[in-house]
């Protein structure tokens, strides 16, 4: 009996010892789990801020770019209609001049004066609608709707491509950048429908809902190559200065073969 008891008391004894130092052990292995994991949460955060960092200069870069490229526009665009709007007025007022004193003592003068006239009203008009397409004034004056009803009625009227705008009557007044960007994204899916979606129709529907706003733009052309992921640099444009305002560019399916597209951003600048 007295030396089962002494068996006993050495069992107890160790596992006295055993288990404190068990738990010690425990104790110290989830500590260093929690640390590692809080180590790698940690590591992880500051990957995502690098990365939110870059992102964001890179966002920045791109809209300073973009800013930089709208004011060089303007400036050409003022210097054109201000300098050589003016020099061409002009020289059309001394031609008309000439005309009336000496076109009718020469016939063959007044033909070249009629072909000289004819050639500078023709530059005249050609340089107006360049200075409005670098800076449309009337996206200023009159607001992206109106100024898109205008572009839909000079398209139509031309016969290359029915245009069908589709818009809320009461839009809410948009910052001028948004307007521009809209404008500039708007302009260059219908110069890429232009050039090669050989399509006969064009839809562009703008919805407003809440605090956002929705462009859809479609067209019934050729579409797009097969390749998933083609976006080419017209596109690539588009999509750079949607991002440029905070919005999401998005390759819709639309009419087959044809091209759609959506445009989402938000209002709440």
């Amino acid at each position: 009996m007295f030396l089962h008891w002494i068996l006993e008391r050495e069992e107890l004894t160790y596992l006295d010892i055993l288990l404190p130092a068990v738990i010690v052990v425990f104790i110290i292995a989830a500590g260093v789990v929690l640390l590692t994991q809080q180590f790698r949460k940690n590591l992880y955060r500051q990957l995502l801020r690098q990365e939110e960092l870059k992102n964001q200069q890179q966002l920045d870069l791109m809209r300073a770019g973009i800013q930089a490229q709208e004011q060089e526009r303007r400036r050409i665009a003022r210097d054109m209609h201000d300098e050589l709007g003016a020099t061409l007025s002009i020289t059309r007022m001394h031609l008309l001049q000439v005309e009336k004193k000496y076109g009718g003592q020469n016939d063959g003068l007044m033909a070249e004066l009629l072909n000289i006239r004819g050639l500078t009203e023709t530059s005249l008009e050609n340089m107006r609608q360049l200075s409005h397409r670098l800076m449309p004034p009337q996206l200023e004056s009159f607001g992206l709707v109106k100024t898109l009803e205008a572009l839909a009625q000079q398209l139509n009227r031309s016969g290359q491509v029915k245009l069908r705008l589709q818009c809320p009557e009461n839009i809410p007044t948009l910052d001028w950048t948004v307007s521009l960007t809209l404008y500039r994204i708007i302009s260059e899916l219908i110069n890429n429908t232009l050039k090669h979606a050989a399509a006969d129709t064009i839809n562009i529907e703008i919805l407003i809902h809440g605090d956002s706003m929705q462009v859809n733009y479609s067209d019934n052309g050729r579409g797009l190559p097969e390749h998933p992921n083609f976006k080419g640099l017209g596109l690539r444009s588009v999509e750079g200065r949607v991002k440029s305002v905070g919005g999401v560019f998005t390759l819709a399916k639309g009419p087959q073969p044809g091209f759609a597209a959506t445009i989402m951003l938000s209002l709440a600048l």
